[in-house]
């Protein structure tokens, strides 16, 4: 347990095998099904992928266990790194295009009106 002011760990990593890299589960604090599920999606579409899925253990937890297997030797922690990267890239460009509409409907507000 974390002792007051001392950071939790934000990711945790709960391998079965420690000989096997494509095989891990991944503890994610502070998180739900927010994460869970879109970065599911993100990492289910990586061909070296298998398996990848997620549970949140019990309803007043905050924190979700990652699950994914890989096929070909690839490391578990490659295709989550490439997904959250690929997650963040996607929210980024949804955040860019939601504020250029957003200062587009401003400025046609702002221009008088015939």
């Amino acid at each position: 347990m974390a002792g007051e002011g001392e950071k939790k760990p934000v990711l945790r990593m709960v391998q079965a095998d420690a000989a096997d890299e494509g095989c891990v589960t991944f503890v994610l604090h502070d998180e739900d099904h927010t994460l869970g599920n879109s970065l599911r999606y993100m990492i289910m579409k990586n061909v070296d992928v298998d398996f990848c899925g997620y549970t949140i253990t019990h309803p007043s937890e905050t924190k979700i266990n990652f699950r994914i297997q890989t096929r070909g030797g690839v490391p578990a922690t490659e295709p989550l790194r490439r997904g959250l990267n690929e997650l963040n890239d996607v929210c980024q460009h949804v955040l860019n295009t939601f504020q250029a509409r957003v200062n587009e409907f401003k400025e046609r507000q702002e221009q008088p009106m015939e």
